[in-house]
């Protein structure tokens, strides 16, 4: 279960020594909790969080006893934004593990009164605009991303990937006619999966570029939705399985793309916190500088 971190909203304080890697202050030259610190929740001290392995949760300690100094993009060149501000991250509660985590955990962490697929559907939007405003060039380069996410090549790439994934959409309405197809190959001696894989990859939309990766994003598992996930898993040796989603219950997991747009949209700084898979370590990841800081953690 992902666990959501709200922001703190510390005092501004200038720093006439930062620390040289820019993130934390060491705790010998001043504590967080010796600024004036305001938190937005209750207090929950991470040894009462359930779910954290005890190397998870010495992190978070760690995190949340030094805090995270942010310093302003244009402190060098505007006296007004000079200034750096330490903030602490505290528990803010639970989101479920579902694709719908990223959506629940911002409105929760905002305070907002706009629901989770509005803010999908908000995060849809702002993504097409910033698409629109690009050169050909970087419209390309975007495109090439959302491909190598989402459709990557299996001829490659199998470096440190186990299995890789190709997500493909089937409307609605479509998934009878698909079945049906799908029934004539059985009846042609072809294997379920592999019958499967042929009419999907055949009549499905491939999520590879900007226009298929706003309608992927957009689902949020509703009946509402226009597109059902499918999800072709493949190992070196070939298919592994494939994910119908019968019950159209399946919705897109906010990504780093999704991320970025949210933070747009509502001029804000997201934190992600994540444990890497190899090291157990937990990383920052900011995204566009604005003073509002919002935090997620997800594992």
């Amino acid at each position: 279960m992902g666990k959501l971190l709200y922001d703190s909203s510390g005092g501004g304080e200038s720093f006439q020594t930062p620390p040289p890697n820019g993130h934390w202050r060491d705790p010998q030259v001043t504590s967080v909790d010796s600024n004036e610190v305001v938190d937005v929740v209750d207090q929950v001290t991470w040894e009462n969080v359930s779910g954290l392995q005890d190397q998870q949760r010495r992190h978070l300690q760690r995190i949340h006893q030094k805090g995270v100094l942010w310093k302003h993009p244009d402190g060098e060149s505007s006296p007004a934004a000079a200034k750096s501000v330490v903030f602490r991250l505290s528990h803010g509660g639970d989101v479920d593990p579902d694709g719908n985590c990223l959506f629940t955990a911002s409105k929760k962490a905002m305070r907002s009164e706009i629901d989770a697929r509005e803010l999908r559907r908000r995060t849809v939007k702002r993504f097409l605009d910033d698409l629109g405003s690009l050169s050909s060039l970087e419209r390309e380069g975007a495109h090439d991303t959302i491909k190598h996410m989402y459709s990557p090549d299996l001829r490659s790439g199998w470096g440190i990937h186990v299995i890789q994934e190709i997500k493909l959409l089937a409307r609605k309405e479509d998934r009878e006619d698909l079945d049906a197809a799908i029934n004539k190959l059985l009846n042609l001696g072809m294997q379920r999966e592999m019958a499967a894989e042929a009419i999907y990859k055949d009549r499905c939309i491939a999520v590879d570029d900007g226009s298929s990766w706003a309608k992927y994003m957009s689902i949020s598992g509703s009946p509402d939705d226009e597109y059902d996930i499918i999800s072709l898993q493949y190992t070196e040796e070939g298919l592994l399985t494939v994910d119908e989603n019968r019950e159209g219950h399946a919705a897109a997991f906010g990504d780093d793309i999704a991320i970025e747009c949210l933070a747009t949209e509502f001029k804000r700084e997201i934190f992600v916190v994540r444990r890497h898979w190899s090291l157990s370590s937990f990383l920052f990841s900011l995204f566009f500088p604005y003073a509002h800081l919002l935090g997620i953690l997800t594992f």
